[in-house]
């Protein structure tokens, strides 16, 4: 027995002076648990990082934002935030101004027929009269146009002649073309051509009218 054995200790607990028995510790149950969810976390960080990164580069990120029900509008300027100030609501399109047209009364027309039917051109000048325009000349298409019109007509004129004007007259049939010549008067030509039927009717005709002289705006852009 060793001088280091205590009195009747021998066996297991014996001291031979060569080696002394070792406690070992016990890892904690709560260090494993906590080491465990730090690096859960560390890699989910990492990986949103990740995502956040890709979205970047490939442009995605509005379309997060729209997903997630963000808007594309804009937002006040810092300047205005420092001051307190709200964001200023996007104002309606301005209503444009009535626009000036020329009277049926100020528009000379010449009605010309350039198809077979007969008497076309002067019940054509009689409603438009009634309409308020000035009948000039009415008889047959010259034979640059005598059956060489297919479509509805042709509204021909001078280069100077008002534009408006040929607009208030194409109200009164629709798919007219327009075309000029060399004359230096401001009257205006209606050649009727063979898809002509007749001319709209008044009502529709004035509601065309009534557009020409007050567009509507155009529509406020919304985000």
């Amino acid at each position: 027995m060793s001088m280091l054995t205590p009195p009747g200790m021998g066996g297991k607990y014996r001291v031979t002076g060569a080696a002394y028995p070792r406690m070992s510790r016990k890892r904690s149950r709560r260090r494993i648990v906590l080491a465990v969810l730090g690096s859960v976390l560390a890699l989910a960080l990492v990986g949103y990082g990740a995502l956040q990164l890709i979205d970047v580069f490939r442009g995605d990120s509005s379309k997060r934002n729209t997903a997630a029900g963000g808007r594309d509008c804009p937002t006040a300027s810092p300047k205005a935030a420092a001051q307190g100030g709200a964001p200023a609501a996007a104002s309606p399109a301005a209503a444009k101004p009535a626009v000036v047209l020329p009277k049926p009364g100020d528009i000379t027309v010449n009605v010309y027929n350039a198809t077979p039917r007969a008497g076309l051109a002067k019940a054509v000048g009689d409603e438009l009269k009634k309409r308020g325009f000035i009948i000039g000349h009415v008889g047959n298409a010259p034979a640059d146009f005598d059956k060489k019109v297919p479509g509805t007509g042709i509204l021909l004129g001078s280069p100077a002649t008002d534009k408006a004007a040929f607009a208030v007259l194409g109200t009164q049939l629709a798919g007219v073309t327009q075309q000029t010549d060399a004359r230096e008067t401001a009257d205006i030509d209606l050649i009727l051509g063979d898809a002509f039927k007749e001319l709209s009717t008044k009502a529709d005709a004035d509601k065309a009218l009534a557009l020409l002289a007050n567009p509507e705006p155009a529509p406020a852009k919304t985000c």
